[in-house]
Protein backbone atom coordinates (compact mmCIF):
# COMPACT_ATOMS: atom_id res chain seq x y z
CA UNK A 1 0.00 0.00 0.00
CA UNK A 2 1.49 3.30 -0.85
CA UNK A 3 1.20 6.14 1.45
CA UNK A 4 0.66 9.11 -0.79
CA UNK A 5 0.76 11.85 1.96
CA UNK A 6 3.84 12.10 1.96
CA UNK A 7 4.13 12.60 -1.60
CA UNK A 8 3.99 15.77 -3.98
CA UNK A 9 2.39 16.25 -7.56
CA UNK A 10 4.01 18.32 -9.47
CA UNK A 11 2.38 19.36 -13.43
CA UNK A 12 4.04 20.84 -16.06
CA UNK A 13 1.99 22.95 -18.86
CA UNK A 14 2.22 22.84 -22.52
CA UNK A 15 -1.10 24.36 -23.54
CA UNK A 16 -3.47 21.67 -24.94
CA UNK A 17 -0.78 19.05 -24.65
CA UNK A 18 -1.90 18.82 -21.06
CA UNK A 19 -4.25 16.56 -22.03
CA UNK A 20 -2.33 13.97 -21.53
CA UNK A 21 -2.49 15.31 -18.25
CA UNK A 22 -6.11 15.04 -18.10
CA UNK A 23 -5.79 11.08 -18.66
CA UNK A 24 -3.09 11.02 -15.21
CA UNK A 25 -4.98 12.80 -13.04
CA UNK A 26 -8.64 11.05 -14.12
CA UNK A 27 -7.23 7.68 -13.95
CA UNK A 28 -5.54 8.59 -10.30
CA UNK A 29 -9.59 9.92 -9.30
CA UNK A 30 -10.53 6.83 -10.37
CA UNK A 31 -8.06 4.68 -8.18
CA UNK A 32 -8.54 7.13 -5.07
CA UNK A 33 -4.99 8.25 -5.02
CA UNK A 34 -4.62 11.82 -3.90
CA UNK A 35 -1.60 14.29 -2.16
CA UNK A 36 -1.40 16.86 0.17
CA UNK A 37 0.35 19.01 -2.00
CA UNK A 38 -0.44 20.04 -5.76
CA UNK A 39 1.68 22.66 -7.91
CA UNK A 40 0.77 22.82 -11.47
CA UNK A 41 1.68 25.40 -14.18
CA UNK A 42 -0.25 27.18 -16.95
CA UNK A 43 -2.34 24.30 -18.48
CA UNK A 44 -0.97 22.00 -15.12
CA UNK A 45 -2.85 24.70 -13.12
CA UNK A 46 -6.08 24.62 -14.73
CA UNK A 47 -6.16 20.85 -14.78
CA UNK A 48 -4.81 20.56 -11.24
CA UNK A 49 -8.05 22.64 -10.39
CA UNK A 50 -10.78 19.92 -11.55
CA UNK A 51 -8.38 17.24 -10.03
CA UNK A 52 -8.46 19.25 -6.46
CA UNK A 53 -12.08 19.74 -6.57
CA UNK A 54 -12.40 16.24 -7.55
CA UNK A 55 -14.21 16.53 -11.05
CA UNK A 56 -13.17 13.46 -12.41
CA UNK A 57 -13.72 14.27 -16.70
CA UNK A 58 -14.10 17.88 -16.31
CA UNK A 59 -10.27 18.47 -17.44
CA UNK A 60 -10.87 16.26 -19.94
CA UNK A 61 -14.13 17.94 -21.44
CA UNK A 62 -13.04 21.32 -21.19
CA UNK A 63 -10.15 20.68 -23.26
CA UNK A 64 -11.28 18.30 -25.90
CA UNK A 65 -14.89 18.17 -26.02
CA UNK A 66 -15.96 21.00 -26.24
CA UNK A 67 -13.89 21.74 -29.10
CA UNK A 68 -16.73 20.24 -30.67
CA UNK A 69 -19.18 23.23 -29.58
CA UNK A 70 -16.97 26.26 -28.75
CA UNK A 71 -14.33 28.14 -30.36
CA UNK A 72 -12.18 29.77 -27.80
CA UNK A 73 -8.43 29.78 -29.77
CA UNK A 74 -8.03 32.03 -32.68
CA UNK A 75 -6.71 35.28 -33.84
CA UNK A 76 -10.47 36.77 -33.68
CA UNK A 77 -10.20 37.50 -30.37
CA UNK A 78 -6.86 39.79 -30.63
CA UNK A 79 -9.09 42.94 -31.24
CA UNK A 80 -11.46 43.08 -27.84
CA UNK A 81 -9.04 40.75 -25.48
CA UNK A 82 -5.83 41.23 -26.85
CA UNK A 83 -5.38 37.67 -26.53
CA UNK A 84 -5.50 34.63 -29.11
CA UNK A 85 -7.88 32.50 -26.25
CA UNK A 86 -11.00 33.91 -25.75
CA UNK A 87 -10.16 34.26 -22.04
CA UNK A 88 -13.93 35.60 -20.78
CA UNK A 89 -15.23 32.43 -22.22
CA UNK A 90 -12.26 30.06 -20.52
CA UNK A 91 -12.58 32.16 -16.88
CA UNK A 92 -16.03 33.02 -17.40
CA UNK A 93 -18.72 31.36 -18.82
CA UNK A 94 -17.25 27.78 -19.17
CA UNK A 95 -16.53 27.39 -15.31
CA UNK A 96 -19.97 29.47 -14.01
CA UNK A 97 -22.90 28.25 -16.46
CA UNK A 98 -21.11 25.78 -19.20
CA UNK A 99 -19.14 23.02 -16.77
CA UNK A 100 -19.47 24.66 -13.23
CA UNK A 101 -16.20 24.03 -11.02
CA UNK A 102 -17.49 23.24 -7.73
CA UNK A 103 -15.29 25.91 -5.66
CA UNK A 104 -16.72 24.21 -2.16
CA UNK A 105 -15.16 21.30 -3.16
CA UNK A 106 -12.05 22.53 -4.05
CA UNK A 107 -12.16 24.48 -0.74
CA UNK A 108 -12.93 21.46 1.41
CA UNK A 109 -10.43 19.39 0.27
CA UNK A 110 -7.31 19.20 2.09
CA UNK A 111 -5.05 19.18 -0.48
CA UNK A 112 -2.89 22.58 -0.60
CA UNK A 113 -2.89 23.41 -4.12
CA UNK A 114 -0.28 25.75 -5.31
CA UNK A 115 -0.22 27.73 -9.21
CA UNK A 116 2.65 29.01 -10.67
CA UNK A 117 2.70 32.45 -11.93
CA UNK A 118 5.69 34.89 -13.25
CA UNK A 119 5.54 38.46 -11.64
CA UNK A 120 6.59 40.78 -14.42
CA UNK A 121 8.47 43.01 -12.42
CA UNK A 122 10.90 41.15 -10.33
CA UNK A 123 10.75 38.37 -13.38
CA UNK A 124 10.50 36.24 -10.89
CA UNK A 125 7.74 32.70 -10.23
CA UNK A 126 5.39 33.34 -7.52
CA UNK A 127 3.63 30.39 -6.16
CA UNK A 128 -0.02 31.40 -5.10
CA UNK A 129 -2.74 29.63 -3.36
CA UNK A 130 -6.45 30.38 -2.96
CA UNK A 131 -9.19 28.77 -1.36
CA UNK A 132 -11.58 31.53 -0.25
CA UNK A 133 -11.98 33.72 -2.82
CA UNK A 134 -13.39 32.13 -5.88
CA UNK A 135 -12.66 35.84 -8.15
CA UNK A 136 -9.36 35.80 -6.92
CA UNK A 137 -8.22 32.03 -7.37
CA UNK A 138 -9.55 32.48 -11.41
CA UNK A 139 -7.20 35.69 -11.87
CA UNK A 140 -4.43 32.91 -10.38
CA UNK A 141 -5.38 30.75 -13.14
CA UNK A 142 -5.71 33.13 -15.59
CA UNK A 143 -2.19 34.48 -14.94
CA UNK A 144 -0.77 31.44 -14.47
CA UNK A 145 -2.20 30.14 -18.11
CA UNK A 146 -1.60 33.78 -19.63
CA UNK A 147 1.26 32.96 -22.71
CA UNK A 148 3.41 35.82 -23.13
CA UNK A 149 3.07 37.75 -26.47
CA UNK A 150 -0.59 36.68 -27.24
CA UNK A 151 -2.03 37.02 -24.01
CA UNK A 152 -2.45 40.33 -22.08
CA UNK A 153 -0.57 40.52 -18.76
CA UNK A 154 -3.04 39.42 -15.52
CA UNK A 155 -2.51 41.51 -12.34
CA UNK A 156 -3.23 39.74 -9.22
CA UNK A 157 -2.83 40.90 -5.79
CA UNK A 158 -2.38 44.33 -8.27
CA UNK A 159 0.68 42.60 -9.46
CA UNK A 160 1.10 42.21 -13.22
CA UNK A 161 1.45 38.34 -14.16
CA UNK A 162 1.95 36.33 -16.33
CA UNK A 163 2.27 32.87 -17.24
CA UNK A 164 4.31 30.54 -14.91
CA UNK A 165 6.40 28.76 -17.21
CA UNK A 166 8.36 31.33 -18.19
CA UNK A 167 10.59 30.69 -15.40
CA UNK A 168 9.59 27.40 -13.89
CA UNK A 169 7.73 24.83 -16.07
CA UNK A 170 8.51 22.07 -13.59
CA UNK A 171 8.13 23.12 -9.76
CA UNK A 172 9.33 20.26 -8.63
CA UNK A 173 12.36 22.34 -6.90
CA UNK A 174 9.20 24.17 -5.09
CA UNK A 175 7.68 21.09 -4.04
CA UNK A 176 10.64 19.72 -2.07
CA UNK A 177 11.19 23.38 -0.55
CA UNK A 178 7.34 22.78 0.62
CA UNK A 179 8.70 19.56 2.34
CA UNK A 180 7.69 17.07 0.16
CA UNK A 181 11.31 15.08 -1.25
CA UNK A 182 9.58 12.45 -2.83
CA UNK A 183 7.06 13.74 -5.84
CA UNK A 184 5.32 12.44 -8.81
CA UNK A 185 5.85 14.92 -12.07
CA UNK A 186 3.59 14.91 -14.75
CA UNK A 187 5.76 16.17 -18.03
CA UNK A 188 3.83 16.39 -21.24
CA UNK A 189 7.57 15.84 -23.48
CA UNK A 190 8.67 12.38 -24.22
CA UNK A 191 11.76 11.29 -22.47
CA UNK A 192 14.98 13.04 -23.59
CA UNK A 193 13.04 16.01 -25.56
CA UNK A 194 15.20 19.54 -25.44
CA UNK A 195 14.45 22.25 -26.54
CA UNK A 196 16.31 22.89 -29.83
CA UNK A 197 15.27 26.94 -30.27
CA UNK A 198 18.22 29.15 -28.99
CA UNK A 199 17.67 31.58 -26.37
CA UNK A 200 17.69 35.49 -28.06
CA UNK A 201 17.50 38.63 -26.40
CA UNK A 202 14.00 40.56 -26.30
CA UNK A 203 13.80 43.66 -27.94
CA UNK A 204 13.33 46.73 -25.49
CA UNK A 205 9.87 47.47 -26.99
CA UNK A 206 8.85 44.68 -26.41
CA UNK A 207 7.10 44.53 -22.57
CA UNK A 208 9.22 47.61 -22.32
CA UNK A 209 8.01 48.27 -18.71
CA UNK A 210 8.91 45.08 -17.43
CA UNK A 211 13.04 44.79 -18.11
CA UNK A 212 13.70 41.85 -15.71
CA UNK A 213 10.45 40.12 -17.15
CA UNK A 214 12.31 40.35 -21.11
CA UNK A 215 15.40 39.17 -19.21
CA UNK A 216 13.25 35.82 -17.66
CA UNK A 217 12.11 35.73 -21.32
CA UNK A 218 15.65 35.96 -22.76
CA UNK A 219 17.07 32.77 -20.83
CA UNK A 220 13.31 30.60 -21.60
CA UNK A 221 15.14 27.85 -23.78
CA UNK A 222 17.47 27.23 -21.36
CA UNK A 223 15.98 27.39 -18.38
CA UNK A 224 13.43 24.90 -19.57
CA UNK A 225 16.35 22.63 -20.67
CA UNK A 226 17.69 22.73 -16.87
CA UNK A 227 14.88 21.68 -15.70
CA UNK A 228 14.57 18.80 -17.74
CA UNK A 229 18.41 17.83 -16.45
CA UNK A 230 16.92 18.28 -13.04
CA UNK A 231 14.40 15.79 -13.72
CA UNK A 232 16.34 13.44 -15.43
CA UNK A 233 18.56 13.68 -12.77
CA UNK A 234 16.19 13.14 -9.53
CA UNK A 235 14.64 9.98 -11.99
CA UNK A 236 18.02 8.53 -12.20
CA UNK A 237 18.58 9.22 -8.49
CA UNK A 238 15.50 7.50 -7.56
CA UNK A 239 13.70 11.08 -6.04
CA UNK A 240 11.08 11.47 -8.64
CA UNK A 241 8.67 9.30 -10.58
CA UNK A 242 8.26 10.66 -13.56
CA UNK A 243 4.79 9.85 -15.88
CA UNK A 244 5.43 11.20 -19.64
CA UNK A 245 4.22 10.39 -23.27
CA UNK A 246 5.98 7.70 -24.10
CA UNK A 247 6.59 8.51 -27.75
CA UNK A 248 7.15 12.43 -29.36
CA UNK A 249 4.26 14.12 -29.14
CA UNK A 250 2.38 15.17 -32.18
CA UNK A 251 -0.35 17.55 -30.02
CA UNK A 252 0.66 21.18 -30.91
CA UNK A 253 0.18 23.55 -28.43
CA UNK A 254 -3.08 25.11 -29.75
CA UNK A 255 -4.33 21.84 -31.11
CA UNK A 256 -7.71 21.64 -32.55
CA UNK A 257 -7.60 18.28 -33.80
CA UNK A 258 -9.98 16.28 -31.55
CA UNK A 259 -8.50 12.46 -32.25
CA UNK A 260 -5.61 14.00 -31.74
CA UNK A 261 -6.07 15.31 -28.65
CA UNK A 262 -8.41 12.16 -27.50
CA UNK A 263 -5.23 9.67 -28.53
CA UNK A 264 -2.83 11.40 -25.76
CA UNK A 265 -5.39 11.88 -22.96
CA UNK A 266 -5.89 7.97 -23.44
CA UNK A 267 -2.00 7.57 -23.71
CA UNK A 268 -1.74 9.99 -20.07
CA UNK A 269 -4.47 7.22 -18.29
CA UNK A 270 -2.88 4.00 -19.91
CA UNK A 271 0.99 5.63 -18.81
CA UNK A 272 -0.57 6.52 -15.31
CA UNK A 273 -2.07 2.88 -15.06
CA UNK A 274 1.13 1.55 -16.12
CA UNK A 275 2.90 3.27 -13.45
CA UNK A 276 0.57 2.69 -11.04
CA UNK A 277 0.18 -1.72 -11.34
CA UNK A 278 4.02 -1.97 -12.02
CA UNK A 279 4.92 -0.70 -8.22
CA UNK A 280 7.01 2.41 -9.58
CA UNK A 281 4.71 4.58 -7.48
CA UNK A 282 5.36 2.16 -4.01
CA UNK A 283 8.81 2.13 -4.74
CA UNK A 284 9.17 5.70 -5.77
CA UNK A 285 7.65 6.08 -2.14
CA UNK A 286 10.10 3.66 -0.04
CA UNK A 287 12.86 6.00 -0.69
CA UNK A 288 14.83 6.76 1.97
CA UNK A 289 15.00 10.32 2.97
Amino acid sequence: MVDYSKMGLVLEGGGMRGVFTCGVLDYFMDSGIEFPYVVGVSAGALNGLSFVSGQRGRARYSNIEILRDYKFIGLRFLPRQHSILNQDFMFGELPEKILPFDFEAYGNNPTFFEMVTTNCLSGKACYLHEEKNYVRMMKIAKASSSLPYVCPVVFVDRVPMLDGGIVDSIPVVRSMEQGYEKNVVVLTRHKGYRKTEKDVKIPRFIYNRFPKLRVALSHRCSCYNEQLDLIERLENEGKVLVIRPEKPVEVGRMERNINKLIELYEEGYSCAKKMVESGFLAKCNRVDT
